[in-house]
């Protein structure tokens, strides 16, 4: 669907701000690692092509979650390193070596599925999952970790090898069983470190196991690269359990207006279900924008920001519309802020996560393409 761009509602994302947090994140690792930019779920709702060009100069790989956001990436003219980091069917094996996009082994099977439908004398890019405790995808022993590497010698001429990763459960906790899950899994991927034979190989491959909370928090982890995710949109991995190390920009920004401006009688009620009633004679507001750009109905229980003035949600969020109270009368156009800031008030993505006890992740990726995303840098 395209943007609305014919209603005030729209997404502002600072590319300088992403820029920003890279650097920062970066600067904090030893001088020689590789930086993967993570980019799936459109770039975290934040618009995946107009990241990848503003990072493209910066970083050494992108990665994404499924196929099509990948060939997307190439067909827009992005020619960085690019890693598919879930499942890709073997039957599309052919498509990916020719457009130089990295895949996933999940299994020794797999990877067999995968050579067997090859046909293209373009070498398909291998990075190889270790399932060390996420338990969701990966390869779970060395002596299998083994086979791969050997069947990849083995086929040389179409298969290269070109990273060993694993994906931490638990950095973004202040927990200490968490944290001690984190020595654990680092452990394990150390083991398969020591114990895997690259030497048939042309090129060892490098290893990853840092995701944005344990390039932050766990620094002292870092081996040949980090993905960074979350953490270059400026925001917090943990939401609030853990303070930053050092300060990220929030890149995003939600905005809207007031359409409709009225004052409502005591007792009268408000939205689907009457749900709210009014208690006193107030100003009602609707604004542009629903559940149908992301905005859900559990976030009726929070506020947006009017001239600085939190103003609280009344009502069910409808699909294409919600309502605040306002403290005072404001003329229809006037600015509303629902992340981001206005005046001293600050309303961020993690906060809003907390309230409805889910993560900033989830926020940022819900909204729909149906918001317009404007771009500054």
């Amino acid at each position: 669907m395209q943007a609305a761009n014919h209603r005030p509602s729209r997404l502002n994302i600072d590319l300088s701000a992403v820029q920003f947090n890279y650097r920062q994140i970066m600067k904090d690792l030893p001088a020689q690692t590789k930086g993967v930019a993570v980019i799936k779920a459109n770039a975290y709702g934040h618009g995946a092509l107009a990241v990848a060009q503003a990072l493209e100069e910066e970083v050494d790989a992108f990665a994404v979650a499924v196929s099509d956001e990948a060939l997307e990436l190439r067909e827009s003219g992005i020619q960085s390193e690019l890693i598919i980091l879930g499942y890709t069917d073997p039957g599309d094996a052919s498509l990916h070596a020719d457009h130089n996009i990295g895949l996933t082994i999940l299994s020794l099977s797999w990877l067999q599925d995968t050579y067997n439908e090859l046909q293209t004398d373009k070498r398909l890019k291998l990075h190889l999952k270790i399932d060390t405790g996420m338990s969701r995808l990966g390869v779970r022993s060395v002596k299998e970790a083994q086979k791969i590497i050997d069947f990849i010698a083995e086929y040389s001429d179409q298969l290269i090898l070109e990273s060993v990763f694993t994906h931490h459960a638990t950095a973004d906790s202040k927990v200490s069983n968490h944290q001690k899950q984190v020595i654990i899994q680092s452990s394990l991927f150390q083991n398969y470190q020591e114990n895997l034979d690259f030497s048939q190989l042309e090129k060892n491959p490098y290893f990853h196991q840092s995701n944005s909370a344990l390039s932050l928090w766990y620094p002292e982890l870092t081996l040949d690269a980090v993905r960074l995710g979350i953490a270059i949109y400026g925001i917090n991995p943990s939401n609030s359990a853990l303070d930053l190390p050092y300060e990220l920009k929030p890149a995003l920004s939600l905005e809207s207006e007031l359409i409709f401006v009225k004052q409502m009688m005591g007792q009268e009620r408000i939205s689907y279900g009457a749900a709210y009633e009014a208690k006193k004679d107030e100003w009602i507001a609707t604004l542009p924008f629903g559940y149908a750009d992301g905005w859900q109905r559990r976030y009726g229980q929070g506020y947006a920001l009017v001239d600085g003035k939190r103003c609280p949600f009344v009502g069910r969020v409808c699909m294409d519309q919600c309502m605040i109270s306002l403290p005072e009368y404001y003329p229809e156009g006037t600015k509303v802020t629902l992340v981001g800031e206005s005046g001293q008030e600050r309303i961020s993505l993690e906060s809003i996560a907390d309230e409805v006890d889910t993560i900033a992740y989830e926020i940022a990726c819900l909204f729909t393409d149906r918001l317009p995303r404007k771009y500054s840098s």
